[in-house]
């Protein structure tokens, strides 16, 4: 019996551990370099609907010691879907005209991170707000996936592909 419990207790150990992550929170936070930050930040917070959460400045001294630019200021605008500790974050930097990228016409079109996909409640509002902005939605009307789920594809002003999905 004290044997039996004894391999109990470690295979439940071993489950548990097993379990554990060492990442300390769960949400990814992405850093996106655009040219132009002001358009950038207007994009995502009126046409995709996120929300500004916080800012923060790097100097270019600090920024060459950490190996992030080669002696530029970076100043971050921190966005996220909903205003919570653990909601994943999309900050945005410019360096300017500094940094420079090639806007897709499609995701097959560079290697890297192309897109990213957005759970809604109703695509409809961001449909008003894309129109409202000048803002194409490429894939069109919205596209049914089943479960009364539809699709579409917007285009960010430095060419990342923003996929929603949810209820018209």
């Amino acid at each position: 019996m004290k044997k039996s419990l004894f391999s109990l207790t470690l295979v439940l150990f071993a489950l548990f551990s097993m379990a554990q992550s060492n990442f300390s929170k769960s949400a990814i936070g992405v850093g996106v370099v655009v040219e132009d930050l002001e358009k950038s930040i207007d994009f995502y917070t009126n046409v995709i609907g996120m929300v500004k959460t916080g800012e923060f400045s790097v100097s270019k001294e600090q920024c060459t010691e950490l190996g992030l630019t080669d002696s530029y200021d970076l100043d971050v605008t921190i966005l996220k879907l909903e205003d919570t500790e653990e909601a994943s974050e999309w900050k945005l930097m410019s360096l300017g005209t500094k940094a420079k990228h090639p806007k897709q016409q499609f995701m097959s079109d560079d290697t890297g991170m192309q897109y990213i996909t957005l759970m809604v409640h109703h695509l409809q509002p961001v449909i008003d707000r894309a129109d409202k902005h000048g803002i194409k939605v490429l894939s069109g009307k919205p596209s049914m996936l089943g479960d009364n789920r539809y699709f579409i594809l917007l285009q960010d002003p430095d060419g990342t592909f923003i996929e929603l999905i949810g209820p018209k």
